[in-house]
């Protein structure tokens, strides 16, 4: 997808549109007002969750980058435009609503609960273009070190943004921190990329 501008566009309205619902349900919450079908985690949080989760993922960015440059592996990054860059600032709406909105299991017990996160994270690094390929209509696996180890980053990254939605500092089990964690990795990779010379262009 980094490779069609067009695509790239249409996801990038759908991702402000996304945000601007949520945004929506937020405030009625705010308000005191009960919205039927709202979306999940439309819920105020503490600064202090949304410190954690940032930080969170942070680390696990500075672990990623260290460990790709200790394997050899930096040289083998995708490279983007800042396009695609802002994209993925939204896409992290996007996805925090789908697996630590929807995708959640909170009244089973925390044994059901956190076997739902590994089996949604697992599903979550899975579709995230790194141990496969599709061009052009043709699917390619791409088994690599360096896919393997990204696609390692994206499980453990998505069991921190399960986390900090039931971490105790987040009681109301807001959305804020997740989509604050996602989006500062996201933009921790842009700025990261962008030194190492693969932003490669506005569109």
């Amino acid at each position: 997808m980094s490779s069609s501008p067009g695509l790239i566009i249409v996801m990038l309205i759908a991702g402000v549109y996304v945000s601007k619902l949520w945004w929506i349900d937020y405030l009625a919450h705010q308000r005191g007002e009960i919205i039927r079908g709202a979306l999940p985690g439309a819920t105020p949080t503490t600064r202090r969750a949304v410190l954690v989760a940032v930080t969170g993922a942070l680390l696990i960015l500075a672990a990623e980058t260290w460990g790709e440059i200790k394997l050899g592996l930096s040289e083998e990054q995708s490279e983007i435009t800042v396009l695609f860059g802002c994209y993925t600032l939204v896409a992290a709406v996007i996805e925090e609503v789908i697996f630590r909105g929807f995708l959640v299991v909170t009244d089973r017990g925390a044994l059901v609960k956190w076997g739902a996160v590994l089996a949604a994270s697992l599903l979550f690094a899975a579709i995230h273009p790194f141990l496969w390929l599709w061009e052009e209509g043709v699917w390619t696996w791409t088994l690599t070190a360096k896919g393997w180890f990204s696609t390692a980053a994206v499980f453990a990254g998505s069991l921190w943004f399960y986390t900090v939605r039931f971490l105790p500092s987040n009681p109301s089990q807001s959305l804020l921190p997740c989509f604050a964690a996602h989006a500062a990795k996201n933009l921790g990779v842009f700025l990261i990329k962008g030194v190492q010379g693969f932003v490669v262009g506005w569109f």
